[in-house]
């Protein structure tokens, strides 16, 4: 009568490579949502420099405080740079290491979050005010929602993490994620220049 075979260790999770069909398939997710946003970004310098627009409009109520923007931006940043230290250390096998910048990005992620929903409710338009107003809310609010799934997506790959699932040979999920993640800070920066400092540069007037 046959002996049963059990087997003693986990099938490995994730491929080996980092440029696995996952990391191609996120390459093309991200250019997809680059057109979004560079056609959305066309929109305002288009209505800014081109279409004539009543004084004072564009922007709306004058340039915008930075006062929230610009503490966000940095914590936006600073999270990128703890993914990245995390990608470095799975690299060398430190679990830890990619648990904590794992965590510690999805935590800033949040943080950018919170302080952006009190950035809109600062804000004295509203989406019909005028068309510098809707371009603000739908563009913030695009990027919000790219954050938000970013910050979903960190979490689980913290989650996953802890639990073992990544090693020095096997860690393309890591790769796949990270590069969601920076270019949506990257998308970020963009956007900041464009509504937060263009009209201080007297580009928009």
């Amino acid at each position: 009568m046959p002996e049963r075979v059990q087997l003693q260790t986990r099938l490995p999770v994730g491929a080996a490579d980092t440029r696995s069909l996952g990391w191609w398939a996120m390459i093309f997710v991200v250019f997809t949502e680059a057109a979004l946003f560079a056609y959305l970004l066309f929109s305002y310098y288009y209505l800014a420099v081109v279409v004539p627009h009543t004084p004072g409009t564009f922007p709306l109520g004058g340039p915008l405080a930075v006062k929230l923007a610009g503490p966000n931006t940095a914590i936006l940043l600073i999270s990128s740079a703890f993914v990245a230290w995390a990608q470095t250390g799975i690299e060398r096998g430190n679990k830890w290491r990619l648990v904590g910048g794992l965590g510690a990005g999805a935590l800033l992620g949040t943080i950018f979050l919170v302080i952006q929903s009190f950035e809109w409710g600062n804000q004295k338009f509203d989406i019909p005010s005028s068309a510098y107003s809707s371009l603000y809310y739908v563009v913030t609010g695009f990027h919000m929602a790219h954050v938000l799934v970013g910050v979903l997506i960190l979490m689980a790959l913290t989650v996953w993490a802890a639990m073992g699932y990544f090693n020095r040979f096997r860690y393309a999920h890591i790769h796949i994620g990270a590069l969601y993640w920076h270019f949506v800070d990257a998308v970020w920066i963009a956007i900041f220049f464009t509504f937060y400092l263009t009209p201080r540069l007297g580009l928009m007037s």
